[in-house]
């Protein structure tokens, strides 16, 4: 493993119970980094933070919650200092359904997790950043959000909307310190896989070039350097982590 020095940093990690979250979390606490677990899967949030040690700590927080998110910022800061990253990784895939047939509740909590409770945490902790001229942001979209998915319109919508969300508040954070980016993934086999339909997994799996899934520690690496002080120029940019499947 490559060497990535986040030495007196303060990250935030939100869906770091499990997953893609969790695995990014363990990165950053392995190069020197304090890392605060946001979720609201408590059993499994307080078992992740013990896996990882004492460089991490967790907080229950539901980020669809605007209030919350912010008495979670507060939290996080009193214990660990002033947050220095965020990788905002809370997200849910959603049914699978057809457009006109697609749930509305399905399709509002599609929207409000992935969509809504990003803007909601990178809102909260831009202006500490701002104010401390130091930040870097990775934003985790999906490959749904270049290319679309069938039957998973409303999660392709949010993450669409998570990368149009990315390039917009990069260039306006431009003129500081502070790095906003995201990553377009194809699937990973993490606890996400049990709200798809098996036919989708299928589908998904057939449209990557290397013929696998993404590892979740793959995913790990390029956002360890993405929130590291080496990031100093890339801003409001989309890397691509598809397995080749990316057309653009």
């Amino acid at each position: 493993m490559n060497h990535i020095d986040l030495e007196g940093q303060t990250a935030v990690v939100t869906g770091g119970a499990q997953g893609l979250g969790l695995a990014m979390a363990e990165r950053i606490a392995r190069s020197g980094g304090k890392v605060s677990l946001w979720d609201v899967n408590t059993d499994e949030l307080t078992r992740a933070a013990e896996a990882i040690g004492p460089a991490a700590s967790a907080v229950a927080v539901d980020i669809t919650d605007p209030e919350a998110v912010m008495a979670a910022l507060a939290k996080t800061e009193a214990a660990a200092g002033p947050v220095s990253i965020l990788v905002n990784s809370a997200g849910i895939a959603g049914p699978n359904h057809t457009l006109d047939a697609y749930p509305l509740e399905d399709w509002y909590r599609v929207i409000a997790i992935n969509l809504n409770g990003t803007f909601h945490v990178n809102r909260a902790v831009v202006p500490g950043m701002k104010a401390r001229n130091y930040g870097r942001i990775v934003n985790i979209a999906s490959i749904a959000g270049k290319e679309g998915n069938p039957n998973a319109s409303a999660y392709s919508a949010s993450k669409a909307g998570v990368i149009g969300l990315t390039k917009s508040l990069g260039k306006e954070l431009a003129g500081y310190d502070i790095a906003v980016n995201c990553i377009t993934p194809a699937a990973a086999r993490t606890p996400i896989f049990a709200q798809m339909k098996q036919e989708h997994i299928d589908y998904m799996l057939a449209k990557i070039p290397r013929n696998r899934f993404l590892e979740v520690d793959e995913a790990a690496n390029m956002v360890a350097w993405l929130v590291s002080k080496e990031n100093s120029f890339t801003t409001a940019s989309v890397f691509d982590l598809s397995g080749g499947r990316a057309t653009y």
